[in-house]
Formats: structure tokens, sequence, C-alpha cells
């Protein structure tokens, strides 16, 4: 059925990109997994306004988004993730909840008090083109569609029929409550650590650097030291630490390169530590826990 109702973008803030769960097990076509930074954001938005897990929400980076229902018919929206203040035609909303909204009036997000990344999700989904099966904007391949620009018109899909949740039991899922590490496991090239290598990266209090993105978290600190030489690219994974030549450790997010020249030297353990990485902000302070590996040790991990 053709989509009746559309959201009308006004604002975007420093960028609004419209997410899914990704494009996953198309590596090996050079394709990026991409899809929501904060998945478990992302999956809550859904569940409030009753839709599927896949369906398109608009990741919105650090705040300032304004849209407008049009069309026919009331919409219930969410919004999840990075906690931000939330209006609809001019009055407060609550987060982590369904609000409805009618047709001609502005859903406003405001800068988050915490956190990166808020999801706004509508019943029915965002209805832009999919590629390779996927809604969502990839930044490194262009896959889908571009970064949200005002004068965007955004098609919705049929609402659900189920009750959406009450949202008082779910709020601040997938959110970074002052969560501060993540836990890792040594990676493929592990052993091209050098001396007291992964005692750097494990024991150390890392500065999340300006420089990151959606494709990775690049991190300030002391130099994590590798063994000298040039490796051939190989395969990378969500979730992977790679260590450039510099010494700065760098944490593959969702629109990460599919292979890398540099060492991996360990990955990210568990999906939720993902999440909290995707919502990291610049200056923000990190660890990186792991248990104590022998020397040269290494594991395998899959592209998934």
């Amino acid at each position: 059925m053709r989509p009746t109702s559309r959201l009308l973008v006004q604002a975007t803030g420093p960028l609004a990109t419209v997410q899914d769960l990704g494009r996953p097990g198309h590596a090996h076509q050079g394709v990026p997994p991409s899809g929501a930074a904060d998945r478990a954001s992302h999956r809550l938005g859904n569940r409030l306004v009753s839709n599927s897990p896949t369906a398109a929400t608009i990741e919105i980076t650090f705040g300032g988004l304004a849209v407008v229902l049009a069309g026919a018919g009331l919409r219930s929206v969410a919004l999840t993730g990075a906690p931000a203040p939330l209006s609809v035609a001019g009055r407060p909303a609550a987060l982590y909840t369904p609000v409805a909204v009618h047709p001609g009036e502005p859903v406003v997000v405001g800068t988050p008090v915490r956190g990166l990344r808020s999801y706004l999700a509508v019943a029915g989904g965002i209805e832009v083109v999919a590629e390779l099966g996927s809604r969502s904007t990839d930044l490194l391949s262009g896959l889908g569609p571009p970064p949200l620009r005002p004068g965007d018109r955004l098609p919705l899909g049929e609402p659900g029929s189920s009750a959406a949740p009450a949202g008082a039991d779910l709020a601040l899922a997938g959110t970074p409550s002052g969560a501060t590490s993540v836990r890792i496991i040594p990676g493929p090239r592990a052993d091209r650590l050098g001396a007291g290598g992964w005692e750097t990266l494990t024991g150390s209090t890392w500065t999340v650097s300006p420089a990151s993105n959606r494709i990775g978290l690049r991190l300030d600190g002391p130099r994590v030291p590798t063994l000298p030489g040039e490796l051939p690219p190989e395969g990378l994974c969500t979730g992977a630490v790679q260590v450039p030549p510099g010494g700065r450790p760098v944490v593959f997010l969702a629109d990460h390169p599919v292979t890398g020249g540099y060492p991996v030297v360990a990955v990210v353990e568990l999906d939720a530590d993902l999440d909290h990485l995707g919502q990291l902000r610049p200056g923000e302070r990190l660890r990186v826990l792991g248990a104590p590996i022998a020397p040269n040790s290494a594991t395998s991990f899959s592209l998934g």
C-alpha cells in the first residue's frame, strides 16, 4: 500500500540520518554493515510505537531535529537513546513512551543532557527506498539515503495494530547510564602488540577524540606499542580495535570499512558495549577492560 503520510524535515541539527538494523552479510561485496549506532535504543523506539525491529528510525546526533507530520491521521512517535528535550506542537512530551502527533504538529528534539545519539521512531517506520535490503544511511560507502536536510520529505509506512507497551519500565534501556568501560577480548593480531601493549590498552583511561564518527571511535591517550612491519589488508568487524602506527587505538563502529591493514589487536566482547560506544561524546573518558593475556597470543573472530 502506498504511504499516505510523511514527515517534513525542518531542521536536522549537526547530523540526522535514517537508520535501521543495517546491511549485515555483505562484507564480501565490500559493503559495511551500517545501521543504528545504538541498536538497543533503535529497537526500543520501534517497540514503543508497535513497529517491527527492522523498521527505520531517525538517528539524531546531538539533537536539533525538527519535523512536521503531514498527511492523513495521527501517528505515535517515541524518542529513545540519548535523553533530550522533546516537544510536540510546542508542548513538552515524555521520553521512552508513545506520544500522539496530529498532522501539522511539529516534533522538535533538543540537545541531549547526556549521550550523543537519540532515535525518533514513528509508527509505520520511515519508508525511504531500501538498498541491499536496508534503508540505512552509510556515511562511508554512500549507500542509502543521504543525511537529512531541511525540506526533505520522508514517507511513512502503515502503522501496526498492536498496542504499544508502556515506556516507564523501559526507560534508558540501551543508553549510557554512566557507563565508562567496555570489555574486550584479544583479536587476531594480538601477537603484534609490543612489550606492555596489552597492559597499556587495558590499563589506561582513554579520551574520545573529536575526530570520532559513525565509522570509528578514535581514542586519545598513551601510545600502544606494536611490532614494526606492515600487514596485508584483512577483514574487520564492528567492534574491532585497530592500532595505527601512531599507537592510538580506533574502535570501529557501524560504518566501518570491511578491510584494514593495521593490526586488529582486540575486539569488543559484548553487543551492549557497542551500543554504549555509539553514545560517547568527544572528550568523554573510557576504560577498556580485558583479562591479562600471554605474550604473542591471539584469537579468531568472524565477520558475521
